[in-house]
């Protein structure tokens, strides 16, 4: 009906050409296809009807009628077709309706029959369905326990680790919670709470350990002596145990074993053998290591914990740190550390001790101490020990305590040595130490050397018997043959009892030089210069400043003086047994190139000089001594007619004294008894020159004259052999010429023959003549002791007044 109205509103399209409508039922064909078939909106389809042409939309009205009817005619026809299908299956339905019916009240009955029969089921099912979802659950339950319970087992361990301080294993417990064992439960409330405690728990473990870092590096600082004594005490025995295989390399093949600290041996040919101590109640005892006396688990616990824990750099910084302080605080001595040996091995041994625990350390873990390291810890701690061993060996004066020192040193070096430390600076400060040791030697045998001369006699040595001769020359090379000839006993030698005893203490001296040379490493060249340089300064230095001091000691006399002389004869004359003796020990020939010549001749010599000079300068005080006894009587009017008594006593002094000197070379005697006469004589002068001698008589003159004479017998008696002629005589000619020509009176012959080369008075100086002859002019001005002379001989005066003028003219002819 729709398309009927749609039908009656269109007028009749006018007519069109078959194209076009072809063309236009095409247009209008797609159009009805999009509003039938496609479900987008239709606006667009519609503006394009009404926006194409005019009219359009009515053609497209009448096209829309003419298909809606279309459609209707067919609608119309597919109902005609079915509708006899559709009322005989209607007529079916109706039939099969009472049986639905009668169906449906069976269905419900059945059903409810069902349902009654099935309530008890049901419930039983329930039921069941319960328990499996029980059963499940606790299915669940025990998967998920099984998953936790390792969890807890492990976190357990870590406690019980934690406990008996375990502390790496409870770190590595850790690890394998954190990787493994709570990743798989992190859902679950206490694993979250595990997961956060693990981090503190790994803090506290860093503290502990850290503490116990803290008391093992106070531990070791305790235990560094003992650590230190015990490997100096192997290194001792080492070396005792190869100086005593040298000794039996000569009856056999011997193989030389490697020092070990692990108390063993081991041979060159790999075999292994039990170090021997040489005592026989310690052959068996296990020689200890630092490994037995310290317990180094803490540092290898600490440093694996921080390893694990990443922080390794941390430790290991702080580890170094802590040590370098320790090796300052070992390094700094005692004050009073000089004073005993023990204060040495005290400091020795912690030092060892300390560098023992640092190589252990070094080979015993990876990295936590290199090489570099303890290179500069050694090369540090060896400048410091240099310089404290110099400070403190300075203070040392007792040679015992020097030489224990030299051993110490030794012994140290050795041992830090077997551990691969540097020590050619310590051999070289044992140089400086032998220097020490040197002089404390010098110091100690000047005080001895001072006793040997303060017991002397100073008196030949008396032998009674055979025994005793052998005795001596044991003890002292000495040889005379005339002594040896001599068959009777007793004897006596040249010699005092000081020369042997000094002989004796400087071969002692050699020995106590040669002490400090062993186990140097030094050549026998070298020490055998060693030993004879010590022997000179012993020579040159000690004894020469011991015998100069001797010498000029006030109470040493002229005889002490002259077994000095001889003493010092007889020790130059052993120094070439002293050289012997120095060859015997080093077997290193005097005639070696560069072999140090002993220099005792010229000490010997020096000092017998020095005595020489000093005979002469005691013998001339005490010809000084008795001069000052000498009491003339100036104004006298005649001699006694006898020598003065003080000149006699001096005569007879001179007399003995020079016999004494018989044992001394003969240019020493002659020198000094030709010192003591011209000494005399010159003293005899000045008394007659003196200045507060203001008168002379001519009895004085004569007194004078009588003691000079015998001054001149003294000298004609040959006191001292060996002098040629009237040599010794001459010591007196200026006195001699003097008072003869005082005596004669002969002035007119030394007036006309003065500057003559012949001249009978030529030692007489117009000066001495002149002063001598104003003090009796003086004389006899004031005593009129030439009044005689002035009553009987008045032209004699006039004389003495000549003679003084032309004697003045004469010493101002010399003046210009």
């Amino acid at each position: 009906m729709a398309s009927e109205r749609v039908h009656a509103a269109l007028p009749d399209p006018p007519s069109q050409s078959e194209e076009e409508n072809k063309e236009e039922e095409k247009a209008f064909g797609n159009i009805f296809a999009e509003i039938e078939f496609v479900d987008l909106p239709l606006g667009t389809t519609l503006r394009s009807i009404y926006d194409d042409q005019p009219n359009a939309h009515k053609r497209f009205m009448e096209k829309l009628d003419a298909r809606i009817r279309n459609h209707d005619r067919e609608i119309e026809k597919m109902c005609n077709f079915h509708h006899q299908g559709f009322v005989d299956a209607i007529t079916e339905l109706l039939k099969v309706r009472a049986d639905a019916e009668k169906l449906m009240g069976q269905v419900t009955d059945t059903n409810r029959r069902l349902q009654e029969a099935g309530r008890e089921v049901t419930a039983q099912t329930e039921e069941v369905i319960r328990c499996r979802i029980q059963q499940m659950n606790m299915a669940t339950t025990v998967e998920k326990l099984q998953l936790c319970i390792p969890v807890l087992e492990m976190y357990s361990k870590l406690k019980e680790q934690l406990e008996s301080k375990r502390y790496y294993a409870a770190l590595k417990t850790m690890e394998q919670l954190e990787k493994f064992f709570i990743p798989r439960v992190s859902q679950y409330r206490f694993c979250q709470i595990m997961a956060e405690n693990l981090p503190r728990l790994r803090e506290e473990i860093k503290e502990i350990s850290m503490s116990d870092l803290k008391d093992f590096l106070e531990s070791i600082r305790k235990h560094s002596d003992k650590v230190g004594e015990t490997a100096m005490r192997q290194a001792q025995q080492h070396r005792t145990f190869n100086s005593a295989v040298a000794k039996q390399a000569s009856m056999g093949h011997y193989t030389k074993p490697l020092y070990s600290l692990n108390g063993r041996t081991q041979t060159h040919n790999g075999l292994m053998m039990d170090e021997d101590t040489g005592d026989e109640d310690e052959a068996d005892e296990e020689i200890l290591t630092a490994q037995d006396l310290v317990d180094f688990s803490p540092v290898y616990r600490c440093l694996h914990i921080y390893t694990v824990l990443g922080d390794r750099e941390t430790f290991e910084n702080y580890y170094r740190k802590q040590r370098k302080k320790q090796a300052r605080l070992v390094l700094q001595p005692q004050a009073n550390m000089h004073e005993t040996v023990e204060g040495y091995r005290r400091y020795f041994n912690q030092i060892v001790g300390f560098f023992v625990v640092e190589d252990h350390i070094l080979h015993a873990t990876q990295g936590l101490v290199t090489r570099a390291f303890t290179d500069e810890l050694w090369n540090m701690a060896l400048s410091k020990i240099i310089a404290v061993l110099r400070t403190h060996s300075s203070y040392c004066d007792d040679p015992d305590l020097v030489l224990e020192l030299k051993n110490l040193i030794v012994i140290f070096a050795d041992t830090l040595q077997g551990y691969g430390f540097p020590v050619n600076r310590l051999f070289d400060l044992l140089f400086e130490v032998r220097d020490q040791y040197n002089e404390t030697l010098l110091k100690k045998w000047a005080l001895v050397f001072r006793e040997i001369f303060e017991l002397d006699n100073y008196s030949p040595i008396p032998v009674d018997t055979e025994e005793e001769y052998k005795l001596v020359v044991s003890r002292f090379p000495f040889h005379d043959a005339e002594i040896e000839k001599q068959q009777d006993f007793p004897k006596k030698l040249p010699m005092s009892q000081s020369v042997p005893q000094i002989y004796t203490q400087v071969k002692e001296l050699i020995y106590a030089s040669l002490k400090f040379s062993e186990s140097l490493h030094r050549s026998s060249t070298e020490i055998d210069d060693m030993l004879r340089k010590s022997t000179n300064l012993l020579l040159t230095r000690t004894l020469s400043s011991c015998l100069q001091n001797l010498i000029k000691k006030p109470h040493i006399g002229l005889t002490e003086l002259v077994q000095i002389i001889i003493n010092t004869t007889h020790l130059e004359q052993a120094c070439k047994y002293l050289e012997e003796f120095i060859t015997n020990i080093t077997n290193v020939s005097p005639e070696t190139v560069h072999t140090t010549r002993l220099y005792g001749l010229s000490t010997f010599k020096d000092a017998r000089h020095a005595a020489e000079g000093e005979i002469y300068t005691k013998l001339n005080q005490k010809i000084d001594e008795f001069i000052q006894l000498a009491d003339y009587e100036w104004g006298m009017a005649e001699s006694d007619g006898r020598a003065s008594g003080y000149l006699m006593d001096l005569i007879n002094f001179l007399r003995s004294t020079f016999q004494v000197f018989t044992h001394l070379p003969g240019k020493v005697a002659q020198t000094a008894c030709m010192s003591a006469c011209k000494h005399l004589s010159t003293s005899l002068m000045q008394m007659l020159l003196d200045t507060e001698l203001k008168q002379i008589s001519m009895g004085a003159i004569q007194q004078f004259n009588l003691d000079v004479i015998q001054c001149e017998l003294f000298a004609s008696s040959e006191p001292v052999p060996g002098f040629q002629g009237d040599t010794l005589q001459l010591a007196f000619i200026d006195l001699r010429q003097l008072l003869d020509l005082f005596m004669v009176w002969d002035w007119s012959t030394y007036l006309a023959d003065y500057g003559q080369p012949t001249s009978k008075y030529l030692r007489v100086n117009p000066a001495t003549a002149l002063a001598l002859l104003e003090k009796m002019k003086d004389t006899s001005k004031k005593n009129n002791i030439f009044s005689q002379f002035r009553k009987n001989d008045r032209d004699k005066q006039k004389l003495i007044e000549t003679v003084v003028k032309q004697l003045r003219s004469l010493v101002n002819g010399m003046s210009s």
